[in-house]
């Protein structure tokens, strides 16, 4: 007997009050937004500026030593993490150590770095630094300007396609979708001061993958039964189409979610704000996918009047049966 996370042939109504879904989501993104605006991001090295310092010893590294080593600096947001290279000896053994720009100061200074040694040296007597190099706010600032570029150009591009694979209603609600996901996922960082970094950029590039690749599965299959049945609503169609896949996008959602939690719990401080971002990323990404795009498809309307089935256009993935 197989498994099941959905009952083979449902029948669920997603679109019984659409425009409750939608308020509701409008809502979190305005709260979201002035949690954004008031509170702002609890910017990583990467954005602050700052300096990183790579070390070495013969010692096993153990972070949590060495960060409870560097505690009483008060020294702001540190990062270690540590370095694996196959070309290490046996007994070399390296971290990177990122301190966040001081305030009123470039850099940290050599006193603070002499300080950080001296710390460093009750953990591992024979710490050497290998090198200090540090982030200026001009450069952190150009960080911020060009990661939100990135973002902005990822949604347009995907308006961009999903208007010329499908029609432009399908486009809009697929980049609502996106929005809503990229939206709410910043004003939980906000909202919980997580630190956000260039890790957490590319959290939400995936994001913006994953969450597509669930409306596109959607649509291909909403434009499948717009073929299949002309003579059904378009609120119908979509929840048949939603019904259809629910099972292959479940599946999809909770695997993907077993091996975050995994990550999560077992793989460090160092990537679990990018895990947590991922976690959030996904669950969201699934709700829009259902409840966003499709609704604002329902509310937009969409022609039917396409003269010949595209045998091609399909996805293969709609079909797969969880």
């Amino acid at each position: 007997m197989r498994l099941r996370l959905v009952p083979q042939d449902t029948k669920w109504d997603f679109f019984s009050r659409p425009t409750l879904w939608l308020g509701i989501s409008g809502a979190l993104m305005v709260a979201a937004l002035v949690s954004f605006f008031v509170q702002g991001l609890n910017f990583g090295i990467d954005f602050r500026g700052g300096t990183t310092i790579r070390t070495e010893s013969t010692q096993e590294v153990v972070i949590s030593e060495y960060r409870d080593a560097l505690v009483p600096l008060e020294l702001g947001d540190i990062s270690i993490t540590e370095v694996f290279d196959p070309t290490f000896e046996e007994d070399q053994h390296v971290t990177m150590i990122r301190i966040q720009a001081q305030e009123g100061a470039e850099s940290v200074t050599s006193d603070v770095i002499e300080r950080i040694e001296a710390q460093l040296q009750t953990v591992a007597p024979d710490i050497s630094f290998v090198s200090v190099e540090s982030v200026g706010p001009k450069v952190s600032g150009e960080l911020i300007k060009t990661a939100a570029i990135a973002v902005v150009l990822a949604i347009g591009a995907v308006l961009v396609y999903i208007w010329l694979r499908f029609e432009w209603q399908f486009a809009l609600g697929a980049v609502a979708a996106l929005v809503h996901d990229v939206v709410l996922t910043i004003g939980v960082f906000s909202e919980l001061q997580i630190r956000f970094d260039l890790a957490i950029i590319a959290a939400l590039l995936t994001i913006v993958g994953y969450s597509l690749n669930d409306t596109v599965v959607v649509f291909d299959r909403v434009r499948e039964n717009l073929r299949k049945f002309k003579k059904l609503e378009l609120k119908e169609v979509l929840n048949l189409s939603i019904n259809e896949t629910l099972s292959r996008t479940v599946m999809t959602s909770v695997t993907t979610l077993l091996a975050l939690i995994s990550l999560f719990v077992l793989g460090g401080d160092v990537i679990r704000g990018f895990v947590f971002a991922m976690i959030w990323g996904v669950i969201v990404g699934t709700y829009s996918s259902i409840f966003i795009a499709s609704a604002v498809l329902l509310k937009l309307g969409v022609k039917r009047d396409w003269s010949k089935p595209d045998n091609t256009a399909g996805n293969q993935f709609a079909n797969i049966d969880a």
